[in-house]
């Protein structure tokens, strides 16, 4: 749009360049966050904020270095600031209390926090404590160049997935929290014929990755999986790879544990893809803007966070396999919305717009 743009972001030693698409790069060896503690270059970060002539700078996501950096020289910082906290997913936990207490009274001091849902813990937290006047809410959302022409390759063959199986799919890092476990129960539990099930994630070592990995192999050999047809595919995927099997997918399973507002539900709509997932993050909001999907049966933990129930989920997923109309409906629905209002270009001129008012209104 012409703007000038630097992001400011962790030093990776794979990112061999400093501009991308025109977006500059200004990259600090820093990890961790106020809670966990920080290290590295940390004052050099402090000094890019205060000297830089910035007109906006936007903190994206609370509880990480970048913006905890920041909190405490909120003030000094001449540029209009706004924030988009993205969940505070560590709101319930004790070891947050004193981080919270003080995001009561720094919320105030953004220009705008920018919300992406109506009713999620971060919005709420705003409104009870007095610091909502800023808000602005502005959904997530998938790319109209990323989604709307198929990528050309063939990811049943690339798998080995023959090409009359039903295609659930999942997308999600072997974090432990993305509800792999019990989507593999569900699966596993289903009534359902000929069908594969494909977890697209990457790894970080730890997480879930081996109880994953061991439960796709135990299934290649059970039984049951060879008297109904039924495989399970955990892999990494390229992402042009990863948009091929969104398109390629009959159905998007998504019973995660803790969100925000799951991109992947937008991606899935984006694809044509109907979604089944939890009540998670603001995942009941999304299945009212599009109508692409539907809720999982969902308990949810006093520490905010849920799990699926996995016999309910089950007869949720036999459901919406036996009904290839309502697969349909959603189908279209999902997409004709997210083509009308959630595509990142669209919700990138809502983000200008915004920045553009906090320019005039200082001027």
């Amino acid at each position: 749009m012409g703007h000038d743009v630097t992001v400011a972001t962790t030093d990776l030693p794979e990112r061999n360049f400093k501009v991308y698409n025109g977006v500059k790069i200004e990259e600090f060896n820093i990890w961790g966050s106020e809670v966990t503690g920080f290290s590295g270059e940390v004052e050099s970060y402090k000094q890019f904020l205060l000297e830089s002539n910035f007109d906006i700078i936007m903190n994206y996501g609370a509880q990480q270095w970048a913006t905890d950096l920041m909190l405490p020289i909120l003030d000094k910082i001449s540029a209009k600031k706004v924030i988009v906290p993205c969940g505070f997913s560590g709101l319930y936990l004790s070891k947050y209390g004193k981080y919270f207490e003080k995001m009561k009274s720094l919320l105030r001091q953004y220009d705008s926090c920018v919300y992406l849902s109506n009713n999620y813990r971060d919005i709420n937290f705003a409104r009870k404590y007095g610091a909502a006047e800023n808000c602005i809410i502005i959904p997530n959302g998938a790319a109209l160049d990323e989604f709307e022409l198929k990528p050309n390759i063939e990811i049943r063959a690339a798998l080995n997935i023959p090409k009359d199986h039903f295609l659930i799919m999942h997308v999600g890092s072997h974090t432990g929290m993305k509800g792999h476990k019990e989507a593999i129960k569900i699966f596993k539990k289903a009534k359902i014929k000929h069908s594969t099930f494909l977890i697209v994630a990457n790894s970080f070592g730890g997480g879930c990755i081996r109880r994953c990995l061991l439960a796709e192999k135990l299934y290649k050999y059970s039984p049951f999986s060879k008297l109904s047809d039924k495989k399970i595919v955990i892999t990494f995927l390229t992402r042009e790879e990863t948009v091929a099997a969104y398109h390629e997918a009959d159905l998007f399973l998504f019973p995660s544990n803790v969100e925000c507002s799951p991109i992947v539900l937008f991606e899935a709509i984006a694809s044509k893809t109907p979604f089944l997932v939890t009540d998670v993050g603001n995942s009941k909001e999304i299945i009212e803007w599009t109508n692409g999907g539907e809720l999982l049966p969902t308990l949810k933990r006093a520490n905010g966070f849920v799990k699926a129930d996995v016999n309910k989920s089950v007869k949720t997923l036999e459901n919406i396999y036996n009904d290839k109309g309502k697969r349909q409906f959603l189908s279209v629905n999902g997409y004709n919305s997210w083509k009308n209002s959630f595509t990142w270009e669209l919700i990138a001129k809502r983000y200008e717009a915004l920045y553009l008012k906090l320019i005039d209104d200082n001027k």
